[in-house]
C-alpha cells in the first residue's frame, strides 16, 4: 500500500523532516547522484550492459543509505512507511520531485537558514 495522496503529503511534511545542516548536505550531495542513477539504470541494462546497469543499481542502494544515515540527525524523523511500495514510492517521489521541488521554492534556503550549525559529538 502505497501513502494516499503521496505528492501532496509528502510536500506537506517535508520541511519539518529537513532542518538539519548535515542533513542537507547529504541531500543535496546525494540527489543528483541518485537522478542520474535512476536514468542509467534501465538504460545500461537495455543496452546489455549489465555491470553498469549493477553499478547504477548500487548507487541507487548507496543513496537511499546515506540518505537513512542523514535523517537519523533530524530531530523529526521521516513518518513511517506503511509497506515496501511505499518506501520504493517516497524516496523516488523525494529524489525525482520533492527535494528538487523544495530547491526551487526556497525551502532548502530557509532550512539552512533556519537550521543551527553542526555541533562535534
Amino acid at each position: 500500500m502505497i501513502t494516499p495522496n503521496l505528492v501532496a503529503w509528502q510536500w506537506e511534511h517535508y520541511a519539518e523532516a529537513h532542518r538539519d545542516r548535515r542533513n542537507l548536505v547529504v541531500h543535496v550531495l546525494t540527489a543528483p547522484l541518485f537522478a542520474a542513477a535512476a536514468l542509467l539504470t534501465p538504460v545500461a541494462f537495455a543496452l546489455r550492459h549489465p555491470l553498469a546497469g549493477a553499478a547504477a543499481l548500487a548507487l541507487l542502494f548507496t543513496v537511499l543509505a546515506a540518505q537513512g544515515r542523514g535523517h537519523r540527525l533530524e530531530a523529526q524523523p521521516p513518518l513511517p512507511f506503511r509497506s515496501p511500495l511505499d518506501v520504493a514510492a517516497r524516496f523516488f517521489l523525494e529524489q525525482l520531485f520533492t527535494f528538487p521541488r523544495f530547491v526551487l521554492s526556497g525551502g532548502f534556503a530557509r532550512a539552512w537558514r533556519g537550521a543551527h550549525p553542526s555541533k562535534p559529538a
